[in-house]
């Protein structure tokens, strides 16, 4: 590039047409294919295609600026958001189909397994109408910008299969535990506290559109929403890289049954995800004004709002509940209690800092450990719990844990190393991971 160069040189609306027909070409053929296709045909490898060339188009248009072209930007949004739907689409099609797989007929009734079914074909139904209607104005307004659109249809045998989405082990926080039942009592106890995550939402059917608004105003953020699906993908991937296709699992059939809740669960947490932010671009300002009004004149906000409140977060935490007792069950099948009694060291108090260690240890291993000081019980793994337990009772000296034999082995070694008060550098190599907390 020479001295005299600009870094952006300035593309004439009419080749960038030229330029938006040949990379839309293959979206225009399978949007002609779609709008024909009644709404509960659409099946998880038509929403997954979609969302493949719809993301690549919208890569492509914000290559070039297009959100911040009068004459491109509505393009733009409606190929964002027909993305967003088919998202949810794929990720409701691929529970619909594992449902049977997922061994959730032995857990639910038949008429909750219904209900179920008939939810998640509601859903994908209107899914598939809301993004009918996008892909009509998406053509209208191609051919409003002088784009340009074929008459031509993707031939049926490019929709074979869903896509596989196939990702590395979510392991990056889970150290290497060679004891098997380990891993099962920490999994069994985060689905309890996930269990409890979403027990806390309140959540209920809501048929007014104002309070079901206000409601997820509160509880269903976006930011929420991806916290409320990564807690569940993470227990999910936890399980499929400790516990999936062993012996153990061959040998207990409940702990398949139970990672049948949490894929369920998953996938509806995954379509809340994905509809919330569709719902928040909004709210938050994100779209153009003009696209903003297309796009809520052709997709009620509202219907939306209904799907991730009264069918997607109903089923995720229900499937997660009624899941909760297996989990209860396992857990006392897969630890070892103990009770451990120890004393304060000489000098040393058990303020806030020595507190975060211990709470570490017990978050570090994912097992539910009681911390008893005179006859005060607490949750050791709670640091409110903790300071509470431990301000009632200045004057002691002696405290019993009881749980699991591995967060009470590394609470002993604590305590016998005088609670981190010397420099966490001074720890022993087996609470080595204290030192990155």
């Amino acid at each position: 590039m020479s001295p005299e160069s600009p870094l952006e040189e300035i593309l004439p609306e009419a080749t960038f047409a030229g330029m938006l027909r040949a990379q839309g070409l293959v979206f225009a053929q399978l949007t002609n294919v779609l709008v024909e296709l009644p709404a509960e045909r659409w099946s998880k490898s038509y929403f997954y295609r979609l969302a493949s060339e719809a993301d690549a188009l919208e890569s492509f248009l914000d290559d070039f600026g297009a959100k911040y072209n009068r004459t491109f930007t509505l393009a733009r949004e409606l190929v964002a958001s027909t993305r967003w739907l088919a998202h949810a689409g794929i990720s409701l099609r691929h529970f619909e189909g594992r449902f049977q797989s997922y061994g959730l007929e032995s857990s639910l009734s038949s008429e909750q397994c219904a209900e179920l079914r008939s939810s998640l074909g509601h859903c994908c139904a209107k899914l598939a109408e809301a993004s009918r209607a996008l892909l009509l104005r998406l053509r209208a307004e191609f051919d409003r910008a002088e784009v340009g659109w074929p008459t031509a249809r993707l031939p049926e045998h490019q929709f074979a299969g869903g896509g596989s989405r196939q990702r590395l082990p979510r392991n990056v926080d889970h150290d290497e535990l060679q004891d098997e039942n380990q891993r099962i009592a920490e999994i069994a106890s985060k689905y309890i506290a996930a269990c409890a995550m979403l027990g806390e939402l309140g959540q209920r059917r809501i048929t007014d559109a104002g309070e079901r608004r206000h409601k997820l105003s509160s509880v269903c953020r976006e930011e929420q929403a991806r916290v409320y699906e990564a807690t569940v993908h993470n227990l999910q991937s936890a399980y499929d890289t400790y516990i999936k296709n062993t012996v153990i699992e061959s040998r207990d059939p409940r702990l398949s049954r139970l990672r049948g809740h949490l894929s369920g669960a998953l996938h509806q947490l995954e379509a809340v995800t994905f509809l919330t932010h569709f719902v928040e671009r909004h709210d938050q300002g994100v779209r153009h004004e003009v696209a903003d009004k297309v796009i809520a004149a052709l997709v009620d906000r509202a219907a939306v709002q209904d799907l991730i409140l009264n069918h997607l977060l109903h089923w995720a935490n229900h499937l997660m509940q009624q899941g909760r007792s297996m989990a209860e069950e396992l857990l006392p099948n897969y630890i070892t209690l103990q009770e451990l009694q120890v004393e304060l060291p000489k000098n040393v108090r058990l303020h806030a800092r020595p507190a975060a260690l211990i709470v570490n240890i017990v978050a570090h291993h994912g097992t539910p450990v009681e911390m008893c000081v005179e006859a005060h019980r607490c949750n050791a793994g709670s640091i409110l719990e903790l300071l509470v337990a431990v301000g009632s009772h200045p004057e002691a000296r002696s405290y019993v844990f009881r749980g699991d034999v591995h967060p009470l082995r590394d609470l002993a070694l604590l305590f016998e190393s005088g609670l981190g008060e010397d420099g966490l550098e001074n720890l022993p190599a087996q609470l080595s991971y204290l030192r990155s907390n």
